[in-house]
């Protein structure tokens, strides 16, 4: 009898273990190029290596979650955002017998397509790309894994983890209940932490929370998760469908409707938000008028897609960090030195 390699063991595993209804990694629908399995890993495993290990993970770190540019360390980025994401995911899966590895990889790839300057550079730059098909941040994360990351040959990802990644927001909705997870998780994820933010920063107060949010939630940051963690958790297993009760989803679309009044559209948090078009313009512009200027893997996308396509490539990718220094650098001028 041959023995089993520990990826077999762990395939064999998720199916005694696992709901029917789960994403089993041995009958995911593959990847674009074929490879030879891997002997230790599944292939949704693989997948959380190579989203961790690229690039574009990293540069998460410093780029805009909410606030722009706040003063203090305890302010999320769009990387605690993707951590955050990713843990209240698996929690969920687990809680419901799904592929917490499937889950794991989508959530960790989910906002790779983030602009610098978080929403407001997203916004900024579907405005400049009016014409060319507009910007949106799910389309440009597949479009990353697909072909931009690893100098143009992509994370060649699984057909279940680039589903989730692309329907984690907008009108499409994932094809597995693990992509499904993600998306629910990931308003749970911002939602919440972006109003702990919002106290943390004096744009809100405890009791600017209107009182029917929190009886029904629950008035701390951490009663909230658990609220909409274990009931999505008791509803989903109750009726086959990822989902929140009526009385708790109710809650929460009112939750995140005051979010967006009284946060995202706040003048004090959104104050500096003004800038943003003007310094994304301005490289965009630039980029367009030199694109020798790019590093060669983007000047490769022009013959493919066409500049205009290359050059939001190339900036979207930007930290926040980097686009305020290339700014700089190449609009603001140097005063004299003193000799």
């Amino acid at each position: 009898m041959k023995i089993k390699n520990p990826r077999e063991i762990q395939e064999t595993l998720e199916g005694q273990i696992l709901s029917e209804k789960a994403s089993y990694a041995v009958q995911s629908k593959g990847r674009v190029r074929e490879e030879p399995e891997c002997e230790i890993r599944t292939c949704y495993q693989r997948d959380i290596d190579r989203v961790i290990h690229s690039r574009t993970f990293r540069r998460l770190k410093r780029k805009t979650q909410v606030f722009l540019s706040p003063e203090g360390d305890h302010y999320r980025t769009r990387l605690t955002h993707t951590l955050e994401v990713s843990r209240i995911s698996r929690t969920i899966a687990r809680g419901l017998r799904l592929n917490e590895d499937l889950v794991e990889a989508i959530a960790l790839a989910h906002d790779f397509g983030h602009t610098p300057f978080g929403h407001a550079g997203e916004r900024a730059l579907d405005e400049i790309l009016v014409n060319d098909g507009g910007f949106k941040h799910n389309e440009q994360s597949l479009r990353i894994v697909e072909y931009i990351e690893k100098q143009g040959k992509g994370l060649n990802l699984t057909y279940e983890v680039k589903d989730g990644i692309l329907c984690h927001t907008g009108d499409q909705l994932p094809q597995t209940h693990e992509g499904a997870i993600v998306r629910i998780s990931d308003r749970i994820a911002y939602v919440n932490h972006d109003v702990d933010d919002a106290l943390r920063a004096g744009i809100l107060t405890e009791s600017d929370i209107p009182t029917e949010i929190s009886s029904a939630l629950g008035g701390r940051y951490d009663d909230r998760i658990n609220t909409l963690v274990l009931d999505m958790i008791v509803e989903s297993g109750r009726i086959g469908k990822i989902t929140l009760s009526p009385r708790i989803a109710e809650a929460f679309d009112s939750f995140r409707t005051f979010m967006y009044n009284s946060v995202y559209l706040n003048e004090n948090a959104k104050s500096e938000e003004r800038k943003v078009h003007g310094i994304l313009s301005g490289l965009f512009n630039h980029y367009v008028e030199n694109p020798h200027e790019m590093t060669e893997e983007y000047q490769q996308i022009i013959s493919k897609d066409g500049l205009r396509r290359a050059v939001s490539d190339y900036v979207s990718g930007m930290t926040d960090n980097y686009a305020v220094h290339v700014y700089e650098k190449l609009f603001i001028p140097v005063g004299w030195q003193v000799r």
